[in-house]
């Protein structure tokens, strides 16, 4: 009976599935993709077949044809070039010095206590709203342009730099103090990878509102720019081209997002 019971176990026996995976989200491909091409030939199905109205929705055909035309003629490049250079200057500025800022609010406790109640005051505001009294301060050409990406970039990325601080496991930095770490080793070794993933996910946010405050600021005294080619063409009420703005704008988000997640995944590949 011995005998048999093993053979009989081994038969019997199933691998079981490791389960150990800590919630890793998977990203199975073209899975994203697939439901872009799905609502984008919905909509050329409904603008053909009369559901949706051509009034307040262009063909998708015809919006890819507006952006094939743009490109062409060089008026894509004309516009997305000066949007680029504020988006860039704008939002390094901003997000360099709002970490930098953050990272002293969560180390030091005088900056934190001098710093975080004006924070607090401005984080809620509205910076579309302070548009005008930035082209007062700076004028109406670049500098204006910068400083408002640059604002708005900079208070959303202060207060995820800090909270990502302050998630850091202490329990890390008590054992890098009873090793005999000095500060500087802890917090480059221990507080800043750990807080990395909170700054890279504010980064995400800062830099989506980084687009919505260039369109505003272009819209406001730009000659060139994907904010002044939207502006312009909603005002003679052309769907075509004012999408394609719109488009435009969507595929700079996405880069941008995809570009934060490449050096997320340069950065804590630790983690996996």
């Amino acid at each position: 009976m011995s005998d048999v019971t093993p053979s009989v176990a081994q038969a019997t026996a199933r691998p079981v599935p490791f389960r150990g995976g800590g919630f890793r989200p998977a990203q199975p491909r073209w899975v994203g993709l697939a439901v872009f091409v799905l609502l984008i030939g919905f909509l050329e199905w409904g603008t053909r077949a009369g559901v949706v109205s051509q009034l307040t929705m262009p063909r998708p055909s015809d919006v890819a044809l507006t952006l094939w035309d743009l490109a062409v003629s060089g008026a894509l490049w004309v516009n997305l070039g000066p949007s680029l250079m504020r988006l860039l200057v704008g939002g390094v500025l901003g997000a360099s010095v709002g970490i930098a800022v953050g990272v002293m609010i969560g180390l030091f406790s005088a900056v934190r206590a001098g710093l975080v109640p004006l924070v607090a005051a401005l984080f809620p505001i509205p910076k579309i709203a302070l548009l005008p009294l930035f082209v007062i301060w700076f004028g109406i050409d670049e500098a204006s342009k910068y400083a408002l990406i640059a604002f708005g970039t900079f208070t959303p990325t202060v207060v995820a730099t800090y909270g990502a601080v302050d998630n850091v496991d202490r329990s890390l930095i008590r054992m890098g103090q009873s090793f005999g770490l000095r500060w500087s080793t802890i917090v480059l070794r221990i507080v800043l990878p750990g807080a990395m993933p909170g700054i890279l996910s504010g980064l995400r946010v800062s830099l989506a509102i980084a687009i919505i405050l260039l369109v505003a600021a272009e819209m406001l005294g730009a000659e060139h720019g994907i904010g002044a080619y939207i502006l312009q063409a909603g005002s003679l009420y052309d769907l075509e081209r004012l999408f394609a703005g719109v488009t435009i704008l969507s595929v700079l988000g996405v880069i941008l997002s995809a570009l934060v997640g490449l050096v997320e995944r340069r950065i804590l590949a630790w983690r996996s």
